[in-house]
């Protein structure tokens, strides 16, 4: 060991590690009673890994004492104790884990501290959870001891600009045989968190469901364990209350909300295992990492084996909660949980009854099945584009926002389709409200046809393939073409007068082709227009332009040149075709068709300063200027 590692030493934090607890010291929360339970979750996790590591290395656990976390009060020094047996940490990771918060989205996740109003339902989510306690202490003191080393490190800060580690006095290296101890200097305003009441209080409602035990050790009397350390979900359902369960889903997940979907039960057969499983009803801040892990815990006879094996599909990683086998070897190793057959229809059997599960809520539960979906319909609908196999059942479980109303679910499109109508209609965009004033509604409007609008990312990719629901296709607004004739207009006006065209089509078209050149694949008669000038549509055949936009975006395709779909009947296109053929006014005219159609895209002209040069001669034009 050089002397480096030996001597006494003073690092600054990581740049976000310093914002945070600038916002943790001089932040004032309504609540401050998280900081017990973050730590107590970190004493139980380090606990969790040592007793995962012991089963290749049984001589971590020595002989010492059985896994268990402490509390310590102590009123006279003014100082709150938690202390574990667990793994503990060498020199090194005290500097990586308490030096530096490696979860990506962290800058996002300070700038939506900074915002809230209260930090409670924030903290905790991203991994920063130790830091929550600078929230009560002046000065913080880690003392840890990795299992199986000799040397014991002492992490000390004061919620600055930095830390110091040092190594242990012999009189804290004595104390620590293995694992940590970590020495709240309390303030003086949280003083009331040295109370036996206080801890026992925090710890029934947060943490009663710890698998270790947990000792409140007082000034006065003997150590008692304050939680019943049981694993809840190996319990019967008869024996859980709705608290008992929204207690195990806060202390499983470090969530404040409420569950708004808890699926607990035992699989019994070929294979055995215990599922307890949330949906949470309120998003967290990870959802849409480009990693797309889950967060469902895997046990082996109750033994935490990891929450990285991806025991649900990417599309239901919000779901929380814990799978514990019975069936499992201890020892499985990474590489055997991507190919364990038994895990793999564990995998299967799960997800199935998620969707399931989800699917009853929807039917009993309306208002709880919402709250999920307004979270993580987004996140669902992946599942439409990845898992063939669920698609069905995942457009059942879908709610979209109609030119009719609001959590509209395909059945209800479907009961109200027009005489004729054979087709699920749809429109992609960025936004609704956008998506509300899109000229390709205007056809369907007219027959009063109900038109999905959907504007999550997402759906430009799940849209992107041949998708029918009950038997009905469903079919783009702006793709490929489209033929609405069978479907009577709800309208009063004459229907031969409506769709009868003000100007020769093939002569109108040829003039706009040549005005525009290679700047559109085709000129065409519309179907979808009514009222407005033209439309910008993609080919049947290839990505939907707003597909091509998120992929343009993302430095992964190129874009193509749209279909120019003009209304014969419109003024504007008149306009071209009484103007004589090559003439500058048939140039801007034609070029002012593809322009508008472009921004009603939310897309910009190709040449903005010369729409509005085209623009201001057109109009000055008109004003007889």
């Amino acid at each position: 060991m050089t002397t480096s590692d030996t001597a006494a030493h003073t690092q600054p934090f990581q740049a976000e590690v310093s914002e945070l607890l600038h916002l943790m010291v001089h932040s004032v929360y309504s609540e401050t009673d998280i900081f017990l339970r973050e730590l107590v979750s970190n004493a139980s996790d380090a606990c969790d890994k040592l007793r995962y590591e012991a089963i290749a290395n049984p001589a971590l656990l020595g002989e010492g004492d059985a896994l268990k976390i402490r509390i310590i009060p102590n009123k006279t020094a003014g100082t709150l104790t938690i202390a574990d047996n667990g793994i503990g940490m060498e020199r090194q990771e005290l500097i990586d884990h308490l030096g530096t918060i490696a979860r990506s989205g962290t800058k996002a996740f300070v700038s939506k501290l900074k915002e809230a109003k209260e930090g409670l339902g924030l903290i905790g989510q991203f991994g920063v959870g130790f830091y929550s306690a600078f929230m009560v202490a002046e000065k913080i003191v880690v003392v840890s001891r990795r299992a199986g080393e000799s040397d014991v490190w002492t992490w000390t800060s004061s919620g600055g600009s930095g830390f110091e580690i040092a190594r242990a006095s012999d009189e804290d290296a004595a104390r620590v045989a293995r694992g940590t101890e970590i020495v709240l200097h309390l303030k003086d305003d949280a003083k009331k968190y040295l109370e036996a009441y206080e801890i026992e209080r925090i710890i029934s409602a947060y943490s009663d469901n710890i698998l270790f035990p947990i000792e409140l050790v007082p000034e006065e009397g003997e150590p008692r364990q304050i939680n019943s350390a049981s694993a809840l979900w190996q319990r019967s359902k008869s024996e859980l209350t709705p608290e008992d369960y929204k207690k195990a889903y806060q202390q499983i997940a470090s969530a404040f909300d409420d569950p708004a979907m808890t699926l607990h039960y035992r699989a019994e057969g070929r294979y055995s295992y215990a599922v307890l499983l949330f949906a949470p009803s309120t998003k967290p801040f990870d959802l849409f990492e480009p990693s797309r892990k889950g967060r469902v815990k895997l046990y082996v006879r109750r033994v935490f084996i990891t929450d990285d094996a991806d025991l649900l599909p990417g599309y239901l990683r919000f779901i929380r909660g814990v799978v514990d086998s019975e069936d499992l070897p201890l020892n499985i190793s990474r590489e055997m949980l991507q190919n364990n057959p038994q895990l793999a229809q564990i995998r299967k059997a799960v997800a199935t009854r998620v969707v399931s599960e989800l699917e009853s809520l929807a039917d009993k539960d309306p208002e709880n099945f919402t709250r999920i979906w307004d979270a993580f319909g987004a996140v669902l609908k992946e599942g439409i584009y990845e898992d063939f196999e669920r698609r069905e059942k995942l457009l059942a479980l879908s709610r979209f926002t109609t030119t009719t109303g609001e959590k509209r679910s395909l059945k209800d499109v479907i009961a109200g389709f027009k005489p004729n109508q054979t087709e699920i209609y749809y429109l992609v965009g960025d936004s609704i409200e956008r998506l509300k004033s899109n000229p390709r509604l205007e056809a369907a409007t007219a027959r009063g046809i109900e038109v999905l609008l959907l504007s999550d990312p997402v759906d430009a990719f799940w849209t992107s393939m041949p998708t029918e629901f009950d038997g009905k296709p469903m079919k783009s607004l702006s793709q490929g073409d489209l033929n609405l004739d069978l479907i009577p207009r709800t309208d009063e006006t004459d229907d031969a007068k409506k769709d009868e065209p003000a100007v020769d089509e093939a002569a109108t078209i040829a003039v706009i082709k040549a005005a525009l050149g290679e700047r559109v694949t085709d000129v065409k008669a519309s179907t979808r227009l009514t009222s407005s000038a033209s439309c910008l549509v993609a080919d049947s055949q290839g990505p939907s332009r707003e597909l091509e936009r998120i992929l343009s975006q993302q430095n992964r395709g190129m874009r193509t040149r749209p279909i120019l779909e003009i209304n014969l009947r419109h003024p504007l296109v008149t306009a071209i075709t009484r103007a004589q053929a090559g003439s500058r006014d048939v140039d801007d005219l034609s070029l002012l068709l593809l322009e508008q159609a472009q921004i009603l895209d939310g897309e910009l002209p190709e040449d903005p300063a010369a729409f509005a040069s085209r623009l201001n001669r057109l109009v000055l034009q008109g004003l007889g200027g």
